[in-house]
């Protein structure tokens, strides 16, 4: 028998995928999906949820007024890993329980890195553009083998990435605020400083949560430590780089490359930066392969069932 209690699922993504309806339809008789595609914040986004006692979110934001508002709702799942979103304090205030699974998307992000850091050495982004308006000019690259790459926060993605680096024969580098000395050890990373991994590193890529802790870690200083010839990656979080700095140093050749999935506004509007021949830029993509929806939406739909109030450690930065 199917459980009747309301549901609102309030993700887009989720509301127009077949097999992710379908299984949650499965399980509940009573679901609330996003049909018409609204971009849901605010009073419009608590209208949408009035009534329910359990909720699919993604990219929405849950704090303190969405949460006073609906006395009713108990449980909240995420659809996705992201929760820098969700305000944790307002969650435990209210008793509201969440489901949350962490690393489902990390083999579609690793991917992503790997194949932007590949395009970036062998200037595939601009051959294409010079190919396609009557250009044919052989630019000579580097291959990412036995390149060192500098991992900046090493937690679901980053351990994800390293065997795959290693395996191209990486020289692999790691920063966090936690030790792993088990996982370095078996996979011959050497943690470092953040401002030694930035000088040492061919490639940086960035894997962190987005907070007070977080924002613009890279700056136009941590910028200028890095490699003329280097490359930085940011498939994480819009906000951990630091815009503006990061358009001057690839204007300047200060760095050789950047690959950007994730800016604080997103479309961003500056078409000038999105412009450069040495910037690749996709629209946050990372978690959007085909498996990673699936896992992503399925671990949402366990989480309006398996889930628990926030504490301290739950869900973790990393």
């Amino acid at each position: 028998m199917k459980n009747d209690t309301p549901i609102a699922v309030t993700s887009r993504s989720f509301s127009r995928h077949p097999v992710l309806r379908a299984e949650l339809e499965e399980v509940y008789s009573n679901v609330k999906f996003n049909d018409e595609g609204l971009a849901l914040q605010g009073k419009d986004l608590i209208e949408y949820c009035r009534g329910r006692e359990k909720m699919i979110t993604a990219l929405e934001t849950i704090n303190e007024p969405f949460l006073s508002a609906l006395p009713e709702l108990k449980i909240i799942s995420k659809y996705g890993v992201g929760t820098d979103m969700l305000d944790k304090q307002a969650l435990i205030n209210h008793g509201i329980k969440l489901g949350w699974t962490g690393g489902v998307n990390r083999r579609s992000v690793t991917e992503l890195v790997i194949s932007c850091a590949i395009s970036l050495l062998r200037h595939i982004p601009i051959g294409s553009r010079e190919a396609s308006e009557g250009g044919w000019q052989n630019r000579m690259g580097k291959e990412i083998s036995d390149r060192t790459v500098g991992i900046i926060g090493c937690g679901f993605i980053g351990k994800d990435l390293t065997p795959i680096l290693n395996a191209f024969g990486c020289k692999v580098l790691a920063h966090d605020i936690l030790d792993f000395p088990e996982f370095y050890a078996a996979n011959h990373v050497e943690a470092v400083s953040l401002d030694e991994l930035l000088q040492r590193s061919d490639i940086v890529t960035l894997h962190l949560p987005l907070d007070d802790s977080t924002r613009d870690i890279i700056t136009a200083e941590k910028l200028a430590l890095m490699k003329s010839d280097s490359i930085i990656i940011n498939h994480a979080r819009g906000g951990l780089i630091n815009e503006k700095a990061l358009k001057i140093a690839l204007q300047e050749n200060q760095i050789s490359a950047a690959a950007i999935d994730a800016f604080v506004d997103e479309p961003p509007t500056d078409l000038e930066m999105l412009s450069l021949p040495n910037l690749l830029v996709t629209p946050h993509i990372g978690g959007s392969s085909e498996e990673a929806i699936l896992a992503m939406g399925r671990a949402a739909i366990a989480g309006l069932d398996e889930n628990k109030i926030p504490t301290a450690d739950y869900p973790p930065a990393g």
